[in-house]
């Protein structure tokens, strides 16, 4: 039995279970996961006796509990540094850090309007304001990342990092709800689902999972 356990939500629809399950992966431990039902209906009362936020993700490492997906993220950072979960120089991981935070406190359009089913495509949904600055900003914000750091690697910010973590789910909406990308964002969406841990999650995420709004459970 592993000192880890993951509690998560269902696969194919809970984003920050996503995230914090990639943080598990890319430290390459041995962990247990625990899976609690959250569509279609919610089994409150398992979420409540395993976790002390009701809140997936929570990890929990021997009597501790972290129960936020970005500080699961920084958690493992903690005890695997060697891992190199942000980029090395100080001034790209400053960047990092700021997409990873953008993403983890805002696009909340987004999220309501195109809740992620991972194994799902559904018609473009309707493009209000803010659900257009919401794309845009996220536009931009790859755009100027990937063509800066382009000699470093394919990713965000060169090296596969936590920000690309924490945009992964993105990149299954702009997939399932198809949103028009420029070449350079459809590139980067096809190495994010190419990469082996998002494999390994998709090899479990069940299709019948309805897709509903994102929710910090």
């Amino acid at each position: 039995m592993s000192n880890f356990t993951l509690i998560i939500g269902n696969k194919n629809n809970s984003t920050w279970s996503l995230r914090g399950y990639l943080a598990l992966k890319h430290a390459d431990i041995d962990f247990d996961e625990i899976m609690v039902s959250l569509r279609p209906r919610l089994d409150r009362e398992k979420l409540d006796r395993l976790t002390p936020a009701g809140k997936v993700p929570t990890l929990k490492h021997n009597d501790d509990y972290i129960w936020d997906s970005l500080a699961i993220c920084e958690y493992m950072n903690d005890l695997y540094p060697e891992k190199l979960f942000w980029p090395k120089d100080i001034n790209i991981r400053a960047q990092a850090r700021c997409a990873a935070a953008e993403m983890h406190s805002g696009f909340s359009s987004l999220r309501s309007a195109m809740p992620m089913a991972c194994h799902s495509v559904f018609d473009r949904p309707q493009i209000s304001d803010d659900l257009q600055n919401d794309i845009e900003r996220v536009v931009k914000l790859w755009t100027d990342s990937l063509t800066k750091y382009a000699d470093l690697g394919p990713y965000l910010y060169g090296t596969y990092s936590i920000a690309d973590m924490m945009f992964a789910p993105l990149v299954f909406r702009f997939k399932s709800y198809q949103i028009e990308l420029p070449q350079l964002l459809e590139k980067y969406c096809d190495t994010m689902i190419q990469h082996p841990d998002i494999q390994e999650w998709l090899k479990d995420a069940n299709p019948d999972d309805a897709a509903e709004p994102d929710e910090r459970l």
